[in-house]
């Protein structure tokens, strides 16, 4: 009996296309359930809403200071803007870039302060309190303490107590540090005396007063602008009207509880809204009142949960926790103190497809918007964030691990033999590539090899010699790969400086094989 032999077809190369992660960096799903457009990690890449970009830089903006600044102060009067850095214990005016003059206070305390901008019909000024030293005040062109004589005096509380301050219907508010008291001024001053609010007899759940704020639930300025009042426990404890003194125009709406909050700036405006950093996350006052810490989703950072509450868990009592919004770009920073004065991270958010990553390098003890921009503190200096294209002169170094993806095929073994990123750029940067499989994260990018036209750059190239052009050019070349699994997840790396790069897809060529 002659056996036919049965004839053995090759692997079939199957080509497959993503876009690349703008659904950005996702710490709350399992690594098999994320979506195509996630990413399992996304540092120093930004999630825009058509591709994701490396990040821009930093530039130091004011040197020379001493020591780290862990506060920026600015003052909006009038037609008047100025930026102050706080650090070891003296105020240096930062408002023009370069190398600072002498302080213009020293001797303080510590350089931990929370101020407010405070217009009256007197004038306008930025008021500032820190717990250990008296309340200072700037009044556009020198700064003042409690104590200097009226107006700046405060009566019935020793500033140097207060370790928080708002301004809420017209009147100075201020807590005092490590109490349920919190203390009001007259209507439209910045000094005199001071009017006792104890909230002892109204929390539920002890503890002391961390901050107080204005709760616009209109999004605007009105009738609906609620005092809030947060304790260390997480208690809200709101209140509606304009004179605390009054029953009839002052009354209590309601207490609930949130997670404890963290740090001593836990809370920021966003939008017609608050935002507060607890043990659960960063919470939009809103939401968090109407959960009532039962529904996670609610918190804005809840794709990237896991990641918060392990940098809560880690690093929550170190100093530097803090919120800023930066309109003008989108973004929402979440700045996570790994080590105080050396290492922090900011968690970004894109406002519009509310999409995380992670940026690094950029090591923030604070920050502060100055003319739209955001700016940090540093050691020794203050920087001003996504300005340029390196950080300082140094490389910006960005990471993409997109999601793990079967391409419809879970139970089916595939071998990657070759990785084509899409990327827009202005030149050439290191870049380097890989697939990473069956869910292991460790990093196996190999060099990636292309060539993109660089175009001429203005008052730096010669006119008859550099490649002028309006627009990024594309970059899209074949690079082998090694990967062998279930599950292949697309990995990105680039060290650029002076270079625009924006990731748009990446294409794999791979060999299905058998099931086992």
């Amino acid at each position: 009996m002659i056996t036919k032999q049965r004839k053995i077809v090759p692997a079939r190369a199957m080509p497959a296309s993503l876009p690349a992660p703008v659904g950005g960096w996702n710490a709350r799903d399992a690594l098999g359930e994320m979506a195509a457009t996630d990413a399992v990690s996304l540092t120093n890449f930004y999630p825009a809403t058509t591709d994701v970009e490396v990040r821009k830089g930093h530039t130091r903006y004011a040197t020379g200071i001493s020591g780290q600044v862990e506060t920026l102060l600015t003052y909006a009067g009038g037609a008047t803007k100025k930026m102050f850095a706080v650090a070891s214990g003296s105020i240096y005016d930062v408002s023009s870039p370069g190398a600072v003059g002498a302080a213009d206070v020293t001797g303080l305390t510590n350089s931990r302060w929370q101020f407010v901008n405070n217009t009256t019909v007197a004038g306008s000024y930025l008021q500032a309190v820190n717990g250990a030293d008296k309340m200072q005040v700037y009044d556009g062109t020198t700064w003042h303490e409690d104590g200097d004589g009226a107006p700046y005096d405060i009566t019935g509380v020793n500033s140097a107590d207060l370790i928080n301050i708002n301004v809420h219907k017209f009147r100075v508010w201020f807590i005092q540090e490590n109490t349920l008291k919190a203390w009001y001024l007259p209507t439209g001053a910045i000094g005199g005396a001071a009017t006792a609010f104890d909230l002892s007899g109204t929390s539920m759940l002890g503890g002391y007063l961390v901050s107080m704020f204005t709760w616009t639930i209109d999004a605007g300025y009105g009738v609906d602008d609620l005092a809030a009042f947060l304790t260390s426990q997480g208690e809200v404890i709101v209140y509606r009207g304009t004179d605390p003194a009054t029953a009839n125009t002052w009354a209590l709406v309601g207490i609930w509880r949130i997670g404890a909050p963290i740090g001593g700036r836990p809370c920021i405006k966003f939008a017609g809204d608050l935002l507060i950093i607890c043990q659960d996350g960063v919470y939009p006052m809103s939401g968090a009142l109407q959960s009532s810490r039962t529904n996670p989703k609610i918190a804005v950072t809840d794709k990237i949960q896991f990641a918060v509450s392990t940098a809560i868990s880690s690093y929550g009592r170190n100093f530097g926790w803090q919120l800023l919004q930066f309109p003008k770009e989108n973004m929402l920073f979440l700045n996570v103190p790994v080590q105080e004065g050396q290492n922090q991270q900011q968690y970004v958010m894109n406002t519009i497809n509310k999409s995380w990553c992670d940026f690094t390098d950029w090591n923030a003890n604070c920050w502060e918007l100055y003319n739209e921009d955001p700016y940090f503190g540093g050691d020794g200096f203050v920087g001003k964030a996504w300005d340029g294209l390196s950080d300082n002169g140094n490389n910006i170094n960005a990471d993409g691990l997109q999601a793990f993806n079967y391409f419809g095929t879970p139970g089916q073994l595939k071998r990657c033999t070759m990785i084509r990123p899409t990327l827009f750029t202005d030149g050439s940067p290191a870049a380097s590539a890989n697939v990473n499989v069956d869910f292991d994260t460790s990093d196996n990018t190999a060099p990636l090899s292309f060539t993109a036209s660089t175009y001429g750059t203005w008052d730096v190239s010669l006119w008859d010699s550099g490649i002028w052009g309006s627009d990024l050019s594309v970059a899209r070349q074949w690079q082998g790969a090694t990967g062998l699994g279930y599950a292949l997840a697309p990995r990105l790396k680039i060290a650029s400086k002076g270079i625009r790069v924006q990731w748009v897809a990446t294409d794999l060529v791979m060999e299905k094989g058998g099931i086992l």
